[in-house]
């Protein structure tokens, strides 16, 4: 695998840090190279989910922010579909901020399954278990504490998914919604 180079104009993003950003890039950096190490190595098959998993979840974590944030259009299709499901887009955004605010380390992610037309808000514990096999991912919120920590301490989760939520570039979301329904 190749690392994508990362590119934010940090000027625009409203309580996420040079530090914090900086931080994460070197762990995503580390995923990359631990998955293209990995396939010299006799646990192959052990860690070779975890790193590429990894690496892939923080793509999709970081293209949501790169080019800056952007409000999800009313008219959109994707807020249609979710207020269709959830009653409302604030009634779906509520319950996937529940997920990210859960006890512990991991993922909340968004999935939509096409099949059914039915999203999915999961809390992911681990890069490798816990998936929606072959489900396509909307939306996914890291909540490792190395997400949140450096701007916002310990118990600074709720914060930290505030300042994703005033910086989500809901543009990126509505492509890889349209792409799949």
């Amino acid at each position: 695998m190749i690392y994508t180079e990362k590119k934010f104009n940090l000027a625009v993003l409203e309580g996420l840090s040079k530090d914090s950003v900086d931080q994460h890039l070197a762990l995503y950096a580390g995923y990359v190279k631990n998955f293209n190490d990995l396939s010299a190595l006799a646990e192959f098959d052990r860690r070779l989910p975890f790193e590429f998993d990894g690496m892939r979840l923080h793509e999709y974590y970081f293209e949501q922010f790169e080019t800056g944030s952007a409000s999800l259009a009313t008219s959109s299709a994707l807020r249609a579909e979710l207020a269709k499901q959830f009653g409302s887009f604030d009634a779906w955004e509520k319950q996937f901020r529940a997920v990210g605010a859960m006890r512990g380390p991991g993922w909340a992610i968004l999935y939509f399954d096409p099949s059914q037309k039915m999203f999915h808000n999961v809390w992911v514990e681990q890069h490798h278990q816990g998936h929606f096999a072959a489900l396509p991912i909307i939306l996914a919120l890291d909540v490792w504490e190395h997400a949140f920590v450096i701007d916002y301490g310990t118990a600074g989760r709720g914060k930290y998914i505030d300042a994703c939520f005033k910086n989500y570039n809901w543009s990126v979301m509505e492509e890889r919604f349209e792409k799949i329904k």
